[in-house]
This record gives structure tokens, sequence and C-alpha cells, in this order.
């Protein structure tokens, strides 16, 4: 993905948190019309079933959202409001993983022979003639073909990815048992930089284990290719080379947004989000796995 794409990609991302949050209703004191299982006493209009939802906030709201906190407000009094967001973030990454597997493969394939598109640009690099172009491109699509890969898998987990990742951003700010309980001690309803400034030490580590975890989780399709790299060049008596991944850069650039979104949004999507993070370094093991089964290795 260049940086364009990456850049276009961020700024949808942006747009559709923003516009999911136009429509949902606030109180007198501008906080988020909280979902609970039942009428609690709480200074703060309710919504605790379904058809409210649906009529006061559209089908988006009620059949994302709604089940969202209701499965996290009914998870909590089992345990704690933490292990109800972990739970979740276990489901939806599970159906996700049902869902999108063959294109999480098709996604790891196309980073692994990165390198090889390289070498095809590199070769008809300042070639800039109509026939040269479509040389270029029918080499790297052959390329796809052997590998048997199909470029736009990517935006299939994307698109199945941006509504459950919205939605679940909304579920944790509307749960009744993420407004009025905590995690360790911490209350996950207020952002990492309002606990920081506050002196609390627990919600900077909360912080930078998310930054761990999705650092790694991008980074180690990285690691793998370079490691199957060197395992080539031994393998055929040859000395390994580095190729400048044109991903490194695109990678600060996607750090550097989670960063500067993440340190806004309430600690528990900053829970939520390590958790995801974590699934994804499994995923992408598991992948390898699959891969490398495939290959025989």
């Amino acid at each position: 993905m260049n940086k364009k794409k990456l850049l276009l990609l961020l700024g949808a991302i942006l747009l559709l948190f923003t516009l999911t949050g136009c429509n949902i209703p606030k109180d007198e004191n501008e906080r988020y019309v909280l979902i609970a299982l039942s009428e609690v006493d709480v200074p703060n209009q309710l919504i605790t079933s379904f058809s409210q939802m649906m009529d006061t906030e559209g089908i988006f709201s009620a059949i994302f959202v709604y089940p969202l906190s209701q499965l996290i407000n009914w998870l909590t009094p089992y345990s704690n409001v933490g292990i109800a967001i972990l739970i979740v973030a276990l489901v939806i990454n599970g159906i996700l993983l049902l869902f999108t597997l063959k294109q999480n493969v098709a996604m790891q394939k196309m980073q692994m022979m990165q390198p090889e598109v390289e070498k095809i640009q590199r070769k008809y690099e300042g070639k800039n003639d109509q026939a040269s172009k479509m040389r270029m491109g029918q080499e790297i699509q052959n390329l796809y073909n052997k590998y048997h890969v199909n470029p736009l898998s990517s935006l299939v987990v994307m698109f199945i990815q941006f509504p459950l990742l919205i939605a679940m951003y909304h579920a944790v700010q509307r749960a009744y048992a993420v407004a009025y309980g905590t995690f360790m001690g911490v209350s996950l309803e207020i952002t990492p930089l309002e606990g920081i400034q506050s002196g609390r030490w627990m919600y900077l580590v909360f912080f930078l284990v998310m930054i761990a975890m999705q650092t790694l989780s991008i980074t180690l399709p990285m690691i793998l290719q370079k490691r199957k790299a060197k395992r080539e060049a031994e393998l055929h008596h040859r000395p390994y080379r580095p190729t400048k991944n044109p991903m490194g850069s695109t990678m600060y650039i996607m750090l550097g947004m989670v960063t500067i979104i993440a340190i806004g949004w309430p600690t528990a999507m900053t829970f939520y989000w390590t958790i995801s993070s974590f699934i994804q370094i499994v995923k992408t093991l598991l992948v390898q796995v699959i891969m490398n089964r495939q290959k025989g290795v």
C-alpha cells in the first residue's frame, strides 16, 4: 500500500468516525446517552431496548453498537469490565477470522512477495513509455498469479473490519458497565491523556503497552519476510542482501496516526486495541504456519 492510499484510508477512517458520531444523542451534560440492560438510577437517559436504539439512532447503531454494548454490560457482573471487553474482542476477532482467513493469507503473501515486486519495479525504473508500463504491470500480475494472490484481498478485510471497529469505538463509550466500572483500579471511561495528566501512571502503562503491541503487529510480517529471505539465501549458498522495504515509512505514518487518535479515545478502547493487536500477532503466526504447510516446509 503506497503513502497516498494509506493517507486516503486513514482519512476515510476519520471521516467515518465523525459521521457515525453525528446522530448519537447526548444528555444535558454533553455525555453520550448510555446503553444499559435495564433502567437504573443514573443522571442520564438510558437506552435499554433494540427498538429504542432503532427509533432514535438508526440501523447502524441498532445492529452494531447496541449488541456490543449490551454484551459488555451482560458479561461484566460475572467478572469485571476489563474481562468483558477481552471476551468481546475475542468474539469479534474470531468472527473476522472465520470470514477473512483466506484474505489474511493473501495479504501476508503479498507482504512476503514484496521484494520480488520491488525487483520488477526497479527493472522498469525510469521507463515511462506506455509499453514498459504495460510490461511491468503484466509481470507483477504474473507474480500475483504465481502466488495465487488477489491484490484486492486487503480491501475486503478492511471493508469487513471498519464497521466493527467503529461500532466498538462507540460501544465502549455507551456501555453502562464501562461508564460506571473500573479495571485494575482504572476508569476505562476517561482517555489515556486525561489519566496521564492527572498523574495516574497506569494510564501511561496501558497506552505504552498498546503502542508496543500495535508496533509488533505491524512489523511482524516484515520480520518474517526478512527471516524467509535469509533462509533462502543460505539454501542457495549466496550472501543475504537486505532490500529496502517500501512499507517502512508507511508503518511509521500508521503508528503516528494511531498514537494521535489513541491518546484521546476512551481507555476502554485502548484496552480493546491492545487485545486486538495481540490477536493480530497470533493470527499472523497462524497464517505463516498455514503458508508453510502449503509449501511443505
